[in-house]
């Protein structure tokens, strides 16, 4: 790897630091987390921990349920880059979210009332890195 800068990067940096222009930051408007009535919300667990995971998704169906969101995307990745196949006290299966997560929901009886259906995303939603969940409507 090249350490040394060039004149063509110092350039950019100061083009960069004095510019009056605000960048997109993905992780504030992600956090921000507005709910409406309508189709569906999309969350991402990439990098999350199991215990963090849990939680983000269980709160995201109760304010889904009650914004009367129908559907909510959770991705949870494949689990490929999990480090979990070179520690054999482990379960490679459940210490991935992929599988973890879901299986967190269908035990809390609280979040299975929220919910119609959990069932693998379609290809165009991630696939088998990701499941949707179906909501019950608030008067059901």
């Amino acid at each position: 790897m090249n350490k040394k800068f060039t004149d063509k990067d110092k350039k950019d940096w100061e083009n960069f630091i004095n510019s009056k222009d605000k960048i997109f930051n993905k992780d504030l408007s992600e956090n921000k987390n507005t709910y409406s009535g309508k189709g569906s919300k999309t969350i991402d667990l990439h990098g999350s921990s199991l215990e963090t995971a849990n939680k983000i998704v269980s709160e995201h169906i109760k304010r889904c349920s009650s914004a009367n969101i129908k559907k909510l995307v959770v991705i949870t990745g494949k689990g490929l880059r999990s480090n979990t196949q070179n520690d054999p006290y482990v379960s490679k299966d459940l210490s991935i979210l992929k599988y973890s997560v879901p299986e967190f929901i269908k035990s809390n009886s609280d979040l299975m009332k929220l919910i119609k259906e959990i069932k693998e995303a379609n290809e165009n939603e991630g696939g088998s890195g990701a499941f949707n969940i179906y909501l019950k409507n608030v008067k059901e």
